[in-house]
């Protein structure tokens, strides 16, 4: 019995002596994933990510490869280090560099450039400001110590002895940061911190004393500091919280700034433009557009446990900049689909959001990603269809219509010239005279920016390299018949204003949005029996304009002359020609009424007098918006004499003065205004000013 039990311990030690062996061996051997773990450890990321990775690595050791949870895992932190978690550009907010750029990318938007210059010089003053800490320690070693450590990480420091010289250096010039010691003479951290919270709420607290209990410590945090700290001062870990706070600061700073949205009809240049931005502030730009996204998952991602899931689209468009601060155009984001079946719009209130892109959730990974750095730009061509919420998250840029003076300059120094590189010519072999490409604008497009324009002299290039190469030609001259002879009959006859006065014609002034036009309100009266009659494919509001036009003729027939009972044996018929084209608005709620005065008075109406304005029941000319485009619809058409509400006098002064060039511009706030001057002074039908 005792040799048996002597020979099973001896075997029992070499057994483990084995098992410890293999251990040791197991221990030191390299994992399967080593090179993983070396790139997740050496990756930047921070602290909450880097648990999860680690976590996911650990996972994956123990999961056979052939399982579907080892191609999900491994996927997943292949998506963890592809994105830029510590990789930023740095800015270059040079403000004459970014005017150089707008300028050599775009002709006009003077206004628009402005507001963009505005916004990096914003940020150029707040790159500039060095952040600034306050040390309080009544231990004269500690101050100096720790004004050493943080001069050299560049900090501007100043160090004073206790509580009331540190309330007189904030008030002197107010730090970013202040560390404090606790227990000082003549005013104690603890005063010193209620200070500071009513005073500079904004000022990062950092406590430190010698006496480090749970209880001060909680104490401390319940009044207001940001971190606690114990003596004697760990200064790496000091500066780690100095850093995160300062970094802090500045995330609020920039967080308090617009979210840019580009807000114009189409071809204005708006993607562009917020390219140009991108090229001006060195940094990296995608462009993302929402046009028919109807599934909010198409930029949030798909969780792990779908086949073939990925992360959303604004992860993958950080993943390909290879940065976390890029521009980020959000193009078409009022054509996002809004339905029973999904939003995608929800998604961006996140997104934009300053309060909670810093930790913006994508499905596919679960884990927080910091947006805060991106700078967000959005284009629309029409605000109003997007959801309020989203709406007050966003600073609205219009970008107004180009004038025909900008619209030419642009086609000669810009458009013409690339459209000739991309064809093959050049201006030595092409040239193309300012009256082809003023007849081009005018009688082969009618837009508010330049697509149609581009696509015209695309068309018209091309067809000179083929008569080029089919006629062995040399170089071309492109004159208004040559235009005519290529591209055919011009497609649009811009309305012109009427030559005589007529009775019950009255031209208003609308805005679409292909920009300005005008159009005709006719009025004419028959026998019937009270009968209001519209037509001319009418909207609801235009409708009711003319019901109120009506209705304040009615009201008003002694100040004008009128047969009160012109109304009883009659119906009224009004017209908007291009009955195909539907109308709908407020604006020519002035110009019914001017047509139904002039038709019920017998007096024309000026045929080189154009309205725009909403009339009230009791008569108020109301303001209406569209004015830039109304009065430049004026100009084309050769309208002299324009009347607009008295509302709109402070829009017209912004205007530039070629657009009011020619025009002579009436206010009025009552209709009895504008009827003395659109109706001419006598009966005779024939009226000119």
């Amino acid at each position: 019995m005792g040799w048996f039990s002597k020979k099973s311990s001896s075997r029992e030690v070499e057994s483990v002596t084995e098992d410890i062996s293999k251990a040791s061996v197991e221990k030191t051997a390299p994992t399967p994933h080593a090179s993983l773990r070396e790139d997740i450890e050496s990756a930047g990321f921070p602290p909450e990510i880097l648990a999860a990775a680690r976590a996911e690595c650990d996972r994956i050791d123990v999961t056979d490869p052939s399982s579907p949870e080892y191609s999900i895992a491994l996927n997943f932190l292949e998506v963890l280090l592809s994105l830029p978690w510590d990789t930023t550009t740095k800015d270059d907010l040079d403000i004459a560099r970014a005017e150089e750029v707008l300028n050599a990318r775009h002709y006009g938007l003077n206004r628009v450039k402005d507001r963009i210059l505005e916004f990096l010089a914003v940020k150029n003053l707040c790159a500039r400001h060095n952040p600034r800490i306050l040390l309080v320690d009544d231990e004269v070693i500690a101050r100096e110590n720790m004004a050493i450590v943080f001069q050299g990480e560049g900090y501007d420091v100043e160090a004073v002895a206790n509580g009331l010289e540190a309330v007189a250096a904030m008030e002197k010039s107010p730090a970013d940061i202040v560390v404090s010691d606790l227990k000082m003479e003549g005013m104690d951290g603890m005063e010193l911190l209620q200070v500071l919270r009513q005073r500079w709420p904004d000022t990062k607290v950092i406590m430190i004393t010698g006496y480090a209990t749970v209880k001060t410590a909680v104490a401390a945090m319940q009044q207001g500091a940001d971190q606690y700290l114990g003596k004697p001062v760990n200064l790496t870990k000091l500066r780690g919280y100095v850093a995160e706070m300062y970094e802090k600061s500045l995330r609020m700073q920039h967080l308090r700034g617009p979210v840019l949205c580009f807000s114009g009809p189409p071809g204005m240049g708006k993607t562009s433009i917020g390219r140009a931005i991108a090229e001006a502030m060195g940094r990296k730009f995608f462009r993302l557009s929402l046009a028919g996204l109807r599934d909010e998952a198409e930029l949030r991602g798909h969780r792990r446990t779908y086949v073939g899931a990925m992360p959303g689209r604004i992860l993958q468009g950080i993943q390909k900049a290879g940065s976390r601060n890029p521009v980020i155009m959000l193009d078409e984001v009022d054509k996002a689909v809004q339905d029973f079946q999904g939003d995608a719009t929800s998604v961006l209130l996140e997104m934009l959001d300053p309060e909670q892109n810093n930790g913006f959730m994508d499905h596919f990974l679960g884990l927080p990603f910091d947006l805060s750095s991106a700078l967000f730009i959005c284009t629309a061509n029409s605000v109003e269809r997007l959801p309020a919420p989203l709406r007050d998250r966003l600073e609205v840029i219009e970008f107004p219509s180009y004038t025909l003076h900008e619209k030419h300059h642009i086609a000669s120094h810009f458009v013409l010239p690339d459209q000739l590189h991309q064809h093959g010519l050049d201006e030595q072999l092409v040239s193309v005279s300012p009256e082809a490409i003023r007849e081009l604008i005018t009688g082969y497009t009618r837009e508010a920016g330049l697509r149609g324009l581009r696509k015209q002299l695309a068309a018209l290039c091309r067809k000179i390299a083929k008569q080029i190469l089919s006629e062995g030609q040399g170089a071309v001259s492109v004159d208004t018949d040559m235009v005519h002879q290529m591209l055919g009959a011009p497609l649009n006859s811009s309305t012109m204003a009427q030559k005589q006065s007529k009775v019950g014609l009255a031209t208003s002034l609308v805005w679409t949005e292909n920009g300005g036009e005008i159009i005709f309100v006719e009025a004419a009266r028959m026998q019937g029996n009270k009968q209001l009659i519209l037509t001319g494919s009418l909207g609801e509001i235009l409708r009711e304009s003319a019901q109120t036009a009506l209705s304040y003729c009615r009201s008003h027939a002694e100040i004008f002359d009128i047969n009160p009972d012109f109304y009883e044996l009659s119906d009224i018929h009004v017209h908007i020609p291009a009955g195909a084209v539907s109308k709908e608005g407020p604006s020519a709620g002035l110009a019914i009424t001017i047509a139904l005065l002039s038709l019920m008075t017998g007096r024309a109406v000026r045929p080189d007098v154009a309205s725009t304005g909403e009339l009230s029941l009791l008569g108020e000319v109301l303001p209406v918006g569209g004015v830039r485009e109304k009065l430049m619809a004026a100009q084309t058409a050769g309208i002299k004499v324009v009347i607009l509400p008295e509302g709109c006098a402070s829009r017209v002064q912004s205007i530039e003065p070629e657009v009011t060039e020619g025009l002579d511009i009436h206010y009025v706030s009552t209709m009895e205004e504008a009827a003395r001057i659109a109706l001419c002074d006598d009966l005779t039908p024939d009226c000119v000013a």
